[in-house]
Parts: C-alpha cells; sequence; structure tokens
C-alpha cells in the first residue's frame, strides 16, 4: 500500500513561477528519494505557507524522506513544521481518479 506525506510550513515567499524558478534543482532532487512516487507541490501566497503532498511506496521511505526533510527546513530557520503520513486506499482512489 502506497503512503501520502503531507507538509505545509510558513513560507515567505516567492511564489508562483518564481518559486518554480527557485526550486526548480530542489524538484530535481526529490526524484532520487527512496521509494518516491509523485509530488504536488502547494503554496498559498495569502497564508504565507507552502509544502506538498507526496506519494511514496512505503511508509518507512515516506517517515525516512520526512526526517530528512524536516531537519533540512529547520536548517533554514522555518519551524511550525507540520507533516502527516497516512495510508491510502486504492480502491476508493481509483473510483475519483486518484493517482495512486
Amino acid at each position: 500500500m502506497s503512503v501520502i506525506l503531507q507538509v505545509h510550513f510558513p513560507f515567505d515567499g516567492p511564489f508562483g513561477d518564481e518559486m518554480a524558478n527557485a526550486m526548480t534543482a530542489l524538484a530535481e532532487s526529490i526524484n532520487q528519494e527512496p521509494g518516491f512516487i509523485w509530488k504536488i507541490w502547494t503554496e498559498d501566497a495569502d497564508q504565507k505557507l507552502a509544502g506538498g503532498v507526496y506519494l511514496f511506496d512505503t511508509r518507512a521511505n515516506a517517515e525516512a524522506y520526512c526526517k530528512m526533510h524536516t531537519a533540512r527546513l529547520e536548517s533554514m530557520g522555518v519551524t511550525d513544521i507540520r507533516a502527516t503520513i497516512l495510508g491510502t486506499n486504492a480502491a476508493l482512489s481509483a473510483i475519483n481518479k486518484g493517482p495512486v
């Protein structure tokens, strides 16, 4: 069963195209993480939040990535990092076209 990792944290920007330009190398590096399947990047400039929803092949790989990513964010001074790991229901997700 694949698992979802949802991470959100305070972020002052940049957002939109500027964020895409600034974070391209990071996005490419995430593709190399063990068990990584996909990520949807999230952002809200009004609330000054950023993060993402990730799909990993196992809970262990999601937990390892979460630990590493949290440490990376904290080393950049980010606090109030919210992370949740949840299992997926592939049968119901398929009905709703979920890419799991």
